[in-house]
């Protein structure tokens, strides 16, 4: 049985891809401060945080994974603050603390996961910080920038995916198993010729005056546009009433709607069943889009990307299913 330890946790991401994949695994704990994450993770496995006798417990995982903060390195935010000690992203040096204080019992594996941008000379510094001292800690660091769309999932999010092996063995993303993308109009939730829910539609003036092939050049002082979706989607975030945003969908009239909050579930990698729990949870009310839904999925890491990385390491015995 693997044992993981989930920091940052979500909704569950990587709990989600070894449930994929068949493998006997135990989460000996989840750590998330957000209320919503931490009910809708307790909803799709079926946890509820109780009081327990930790002497009872095994507490040295083979898994430790953790997806800090990104808002403070993303490209999106204008004011990202990196290494700061008030930056939201220096909570990934928790995770360093932790490890730390486990002494013997250190992780074989531990998986971080982030923007792209944290690769940027601006907050570069915090990234090579946490590489430095993992490697003090006694871990062999590689590094790359993987995109959902690389495994199958039409959806353009490119996220810095490090992983530390205790030892001298270094991770070979080499060995990742890609796969074609499939095209969007397999995850989409309606078709062209379905009649699309009120609340989907784009009618606000000043967000059909940002669509690129609506308004190809538009004027002013904030130029961003909304993408049209033709094979795949952008990156999925918290609110998909923005722009940018993920992108929207072209119907026949011609309208526009935005994505409902079940496709980019899909997006992610959960599937209906997932979402379904999810709903029970989080109800949406009639004639509204779900803001809850949303933001729980665009905070996510796609389940398929996770499950080539486990994958590769069951494969090669990184770590030993027992």
């Amino acid at each position: 049985m693997i044992k993981i330890l989930e920091l940052f946790g979500g909704i569950g991401a990587p709990r989600k891809a070894l449930i994929n994949l068949g493998i006997d695994h135990k989460c000996i704990d989840y750590v998330e401060w957000t209320p919503n994450r931490v009910k809708a993770y307790n909803a799709l496995y079926n946890h509820l945080h109780k009081p327990q006798d930790v002497t009872t417990w095994n507490l040295k995982p083979d898994i430790l994974v953790h997806g800090s903060p990104c808002q403070d390195n993303s490209r999106g935010n204008k004011s990202r603050k990196g290494l700061s000690s008030d930056s939201r992203s220096h909570l990934m040096l928790e995770t360093l603390r932790i490890i730390e204080e486990m002494g013997m019992w250190k992780p074989k594996i531990v998986i971080w996961e982030n923007v792209k941008g944290v690769l940027d000379k601006g907050v570069r510094p915090i990234f090579d910080y946490y590489l430095e001292e993992m490697e003090r800690l006694g871990y062999t660091n590689s590094f790359d920038v993987l995109d959902a769309r690389d495994f199958g999932v039409p959806h353009a999010r490119e996220r810095v995916f490090c992983i530390s092996l205790f030892g001298n063995e270094k991770f070979d993303f080499n060995k990742l198993e890609r796969k074609k993308m499939i095209n969007i109009s397999e995850y989409l939730e309606f078709s062209m010729d379905d009649e699309i829910p009120e609340q989907y539609l784009i009618t606000i003036p000043s967000m059909l005056n940002k669509i690129k092939e609506f308004n190809p050049k538009p004027t002013g002082s904030y130029k961003r546009q909304l993408d049209v979706i033709k094979d795949f989607c952008y990156t999925i975030t918290e609110r998909q009433d923005r722009c940018p945003n993920a992108g929207i969908i072209r119907l026949k009239n011609p309208q526009y709607r935005y994505l409902t909050e079940r496709e980019c579930w899909r997006l992610l990698g959960f599937d209906d069943e997932d979402y379904n729990l999810m709903l029970k949870e989080f109800p949406t009310k009639p004639g509204k889009r779900n803001a809850t839904l949303y933001a729980l999925a665009g905070n996510s890491i796609v389940v398929n990307v996770l499950e080539a990385i486990f994958k590769v390491l069951i494969e090669t015995d990184k770590v030993i299913a027992a």
